[in-house]
């Protein structure tokens, strides 16, 4: 069990977060002596001893929140990745990353609000966050995407789109501008080249 929710070194502490949600840690009910005999699962001391002095049964997932909350009282504390992402899986694992952030400082005994990171709303500002984040070839297109109504949608819904969007630069047209840009660019190559050649002499 400690394999599947230990922090691997170097490994960001959100990545890491959702990493034990997609391994079950919400389904995982522990009592006070069990979670005591985890040992050191997220590589930092004071997350640690709140994952191990809840007394009452607990999922792990919500001991590895308030240990976070505890230990990093300030949302400003927590940063996600900032550097760009190069595939649309990484960028949804982003979005996520985003929504486990946002978690953190939920109010963990209200049980109106979700438990799943992929329910969280995506808001507007987590939004601009992962347009910041996308590659140049993406960002334009992403920016114009608007929301319906004054809600944002789930995570969820968000990740759907975006696999939409990229199966729809698949598409044969958008194929076939790309392989005739390329013919283009080599073009001008072998043209730049022979006018280089002819100038020499």
């Amino acid at each position: 069990m400690r394999k599947d929710f230990s922090r691997l070194p170097g490994e960001h502490i959100v990545t890491w977060l959702l990493r034990c949600w997609d391994n079950g840690a919400n389904s995982l009910e522990l009592e006070d002596r069990e979670a005591r005999q985890l040992g050191s699962l997220s590589r930092e001391g004071g997350i640690d001893t709140v994952i191990r002095k809840k007394t009452q049964a607990l999922s792990l997932w919500r001991r590895l929140l308030s240990g976070m909350r505890e230990r990093y009282p300030l949302s400003e504390d927590v940063v996600c990745h900032p550097s760009k992402w190069t595939t649309m899986e990484r960028g949804i694992q982003y979005l996520r990353e985003l929504a486990v952030r946002k978690m953190i400082y939920h109010d963990l005994d209200n049980a109106q609000l979700p438990t799943d990171p992929d329910e969280i709303q995506c808001t507007r500002p987590m939004w601009r966050k992962f347009v910041q984040s996308a590659p140049l070839t993406h960002a334009n297109s992403l920016a114009v995407m608007e929301w319906k109504g004054e809600e944002g949608p789930m995570v969820n819904e968000v990740a759907a789109r975006l696999q939409q969007y990229e199966e729809s630069l698949s598409s044969p047209l958008i194929s076939a501008v790309e392989k005739l840009s390329w013919k283009v660019q080599q073009e001008n190559v072998i043209l730049s080249t022979c006018i280089g050649q002819h100038l020499s002499y």
